[in-house]
């Protein structure tokens, strides 16, 4: 007789590629060459999936940063984060393309996406990519 947990279960995953970075929208900052800010926003819910074994990834994305001329519209950040809810993506990897996408579509004068995923094995992963004015972008 067989064990239930003998057989594999397929997840099915979507591919990062599928994460669309045109959801973002980028709106004026009104008190640009006025004065720097920071902003911070954070995201208590934020979900992907892990690539290797299909099941779900919970953590909590913070994105802080000091605009240019352009800040985020926050239903659309939200929107973009919501696509990676049956994204197959590693925490580093989400982390850095969150960064890479926000960067390209608001050109701040600096960003950091810092990730705090939960448990799983027992280990806490924490995770944080920045943009800094003099990095080259490639």
């Amino acid at each position: 007789m067989s064990n239930s947990t003998d057989k594999p279960i397929a997840y099915s995953t979507k591919p990062p590629e599928t994460v669309r970075a045109d959801v973002l929208d980028p709106i004026e900052y009104g008190y640009h060459g006025k004065r720097d800010i920071v902003i911070s926003i954070r995201q208590p819910e934020f979900t992907a999936v892990c690539p290797m074994t299909g099941l779900p990834d919970f953590g909590t994305i913070t994105i802080r940063y000091t605009p240019d001329k352009m800040i985020v519209e926050l239903k659309s950040l939200k929107y973009y984060l919501l696509q990676y809810r049956n994204v197959g993506i590693f925490y580093e990897h989400v982390v850095n393309r969150i960064l890479d996408d926000l960067v390209d579509a608001l050109n701040p004068k600096w960003m950091e996406v810092h990730g705090a995923f939960t448990a799983r094995g027992g280990i806490d992963s924490e995770v944080s990519a920045q943009f800094n004015p003099g990095e080259i972008k490639e």
